[in-house]
C-alpha cells in the first residue's frame, strides 16, 4: 500500500476578529460597523487548512497528508474551542502545534471594507508564533515522519526562522519542493541566498515588487520598478525571467487579484497570463490568496509523490487553474478558513 503524498505547513496560527463596516472611519472618527465575527486564522494555519481541504477527494477520503507546524499560547480558549478544531476538520494534523507558557496566542484585527468591494486591512500582533525561532527543532518536526513531499512557509514568523528553513530545505540534501509566500515581505529584507533553488515562489503584485526592493542583489535589475497597480505581463516577464536566472527559482507565480493570475516555470518555458475565474459577487478576498496557495501546494505534492517529480513535469497550467478557481469559490463567502472549499466541491 502506498503511502499518501505528504505537506508541512510552517507558519502562524491567529485569532482573527473580523470587523464588517460600510467604509473605513477617519482619523478620530468613530463609526458604527456592520458586524464582529471571531474566526481561526494566521496565514500558516489558512494555507494549511486549504492545503487539507484540497487534499479531499470526497467526503472523508484525502489523498495527501497535511500537518501544521508552530506556535499558540498555552491554555488560550480560542485554540482549544476554535483554532485547532477548524484545522483537524479541514484534515490537519495540529501533532506538531507547540503550546508556549507566558504568551498570547497571534492575533489579526480585519476590518473588512464593503464600499470597497470587500477589500481587507489588517493589524497583526505576532504573540506566540514569534517564539517559533529554533530552526533545528522546526527541521526536527517537519522531517519526524520523513522528509514531506512538500514544505509550505509565509512571512508571519520571525524572519531569521524563515531564512534557515529555506536554506536548509532548498540545499541538494532534503528532497521535498519548498512553496514559500513572502507574505509579510520582511522589511528588512530576503538575501538571494535564502531563495536560491527555491521550488515555487508565490507572491501578489505588491509583494512582487518589494522582493526587486527587499533582495540587496535584485535591486537596480528593473529599471522604474511599476507600481502594483500598473504591472503588465512584459514587466512580469522581465522579472520573472531575473528571479529565474538569479536565484534559480523553478516556478514563480503571481496573482493579480482580479486580473488573474501569472506564472512562469523553468526560465520561461511555460509562462501564461490565467484570466480570473468571474465571480457574481465579492464577499471578502480574506483568505483568496491562502486558499490558492493551498491549492497549488496540494498538486504539487501529489505530483512529486509520482514516478517523475521532477519539477519541470509538473503540470502548473492545471494546478493554477484549479486554484484559482477555488480562490474564486473563497471570496464568495466571508471568512477565512471557512470560506475554503474542499476539493470534491
Amino acid at each position: 500500500m502506498s503511502t499518501k503524498p505528504s505537506i508541512r505547513v510552517i507558519g502562524s496560527l491567529n485569532i482573527d476578529f473580523v470587523t464588517l463596516t460600510p467604509r473605513v472611519p477617519g482619523p478620530g472618527e468613530t463609526l458604527s460597523a456592520t458586524s464582529m465575527t471571531v474566526h481561526a486564522g494566521g496565514k500558516g494555519a489558512n494555507q494549511a487548512v486549504a492545503c487539507g481541504k484540497a487534499a479531499f477527494t470526497a467526503p472523508g477520503q484525502q489523498d495527501v497528508s497535511v500537518s501544521m507546524i508552530g506556535a499558540v499560547g498555552k491554555g488560550d480558549p480560542y485554540y482549544e474551542s476554535l483554532l485547532r478544531p477548524t484545522l483537524e476538520k479541514s484534515g490537519v494534523s495540529t501533532s506538531h502545534v507547540q503550546e508556549i507558557e507566558g504568551v498570547q496566542t497571534g492575533t489579526a484585527t480585519i476590518i473588512v471594507d464593503e464600499g470597497s468591494n470587500g477589500e481587507n486591512r489588517i493589524l497583526f500582533v505576532p504573540g506566540a508564533n514569534h517564539q517559533v525561532t529554533d530552526v533545528g527543532k522546526v527541521v526536527e518536526a517537519a522531517t519526524k515522519d520523513g522528509v514531506p513531499d512538500v514544505i509550505v512557509m509565509q512571512g508571519e514568523i520571525p524572519r531569521s526562522t524563515v531564512l534557515g528553513l529555506l536554506e536548509t530545505f532548498n540545499s541538494s540534501d532534503h528532497k521535498t519542493a519548498v512553496i514559500f509566500n513572502p507574505a509579510p515581505v520582511f522589511t528588512e529584507g530576503i538575501p538571494l541566498a535564502s531563495l536560491k533553488d527555491l521550488a515555487v515562489l508565490v507572491v501578489n503584485e505588491t509583494e512582487c515588487i518589494l522582493v526587486f526592493e527587499a533582495v540587496p542583489e535584485l535591486k537596480g535589475t528593473v529599471a522604474d520598478l511599476p507600481r502594483p497597480e500598473d504591472i503588465t505581463q512584459q514587466h512580469l516577464d522581465v522579472m520573472t525571467a531575473i528571479l529565474h536566472e538569479r536565484a534559480n527559482i523553478s516556478i514563480v507565480v503571481v496573482t493579480l487579484g482580479a486580473r488573474g493570475v501569472y506564472y512562469s516555470a523553468n526560465a520561461g518555458s511555460q509562462r501564461a497570463l490565467v484570466p480570473a475565474a468571474k465571480v457574481q459577487k465579492v464577499v471578502d478576498t480574506t483568505g483568496a490568496g491562502d486558499t490558492f496557495v493551498g491549492y497549488l501546494s496540494t498538486a504539487l505534492a501529489r505530483h512529486m509523490a509520482t514516478p517523475t517529480p521532477a519539477l519541470d513535469q509538473f503540470d502548473l497550467k492545471a494546478a493554477v487553474n484549479t486554484a484559482t478557481q477555488a480562490a474564486a469559490k473563497c471570496v464568495q463567502t466571508s471568512g477565512a478558513m471557512e470560506s475554503i472549499p474542499f476539493g470534491y466541491e
